[in-house]
């Protein structure tokens, strides 16, 4: 028997009103101790994912560890994209043991969850493990997790993998939420982001732009 295909998205891609983002523990004592990826492509891709989220609007919660008494502030990177967002402090390593943490989960009532944050195997691990087996879909933008080594992030990764959740760039998020340049509502967010943090893709919009005027779609 043949498939018939057809111009429709895969139910596996994300859209911005299907899932919640959580950002958790991008903060300056964990980042120290960061290994498998360098501060300052960690904190660019924090942004990406940060300001991607904010333009299409994607519920998002933002969660910290100890953040007076330990681990210092989250990235203004991040906190600069949500203005006035309150920030969830945590004791618990694993943030889907936190009761606050997950009353705001179960308010916002998404089923899907997008993860980033530091580190990948513990703070991570902790909340996608505990997500799956409540019967969330798990996402993880891996190049905006980082961990004490490059071993312990793709362990970590490898593990979340086997148990069901999917791995993800920054901007394949980005790109994911927007999906057709013929969207012309969020078309110049979708570019304005990618110029700003899409790194040598975002050097070629802004290429394209200015020496031919040129537009995706």
């Amino acid at each position: 028997m043949s498939i018939q295909a057809t111009p429709t998205p895969g139910k596996l891609l994300l859209t911005p009103v299907d899932h919640l983002l959580i950002m958790i523990d991008f903060q300056s004592q964990m980042s120290f101790a960061t290994k498998s990826i360098d501060a300052i492509t960690l904190r660019n891709n924090a942004a990406l994912v940060s300001a991607a989220a904010a333009e299409f609007h994607v519920s998002t919660i933002l969660t910290t560890v100890a953040a007076k008494s330990f681990s210092g502030p989250m990235f203004e990177e991040i906190t600069s994209a949500f203005p006035g967002q309150a920030l969830f402090d945590r004791t618990s390593m694993n943030t889907w043991e936190d009761a606050a943490v997950i009353a705001d989960v179960n308010r916002i009532g998404k089923t899907r969850i997008v993860l980033a944050g530091l580190w990948t195997s513990v703070c991570i691990v902790g909340p996608a493990l505990s997500a799956i087996d409540q019967g969330f879909e798990v996402y993880v933008i891996a190049d905006a997790c980082g961990d004490v080594s490059t071993e312990a992030h793709e362990r970590a990764i490898e593990r979340i993998v086997q148990a069901g959740g999917r791995p993800m760039t920054s901007l394949q998020y980005l790109l994911e939420l927007q999906r057709d340049w013929a969207r012309t509502d969020t078309y110049e967010a979708t570019t304005g982001v990618a110029k700003k943090y899409g790194g040598a893709y975002g050097l070629g919009v802004t290429y394209a732009k200015t020496m031919f005027g040129a537009h995706e779609g």
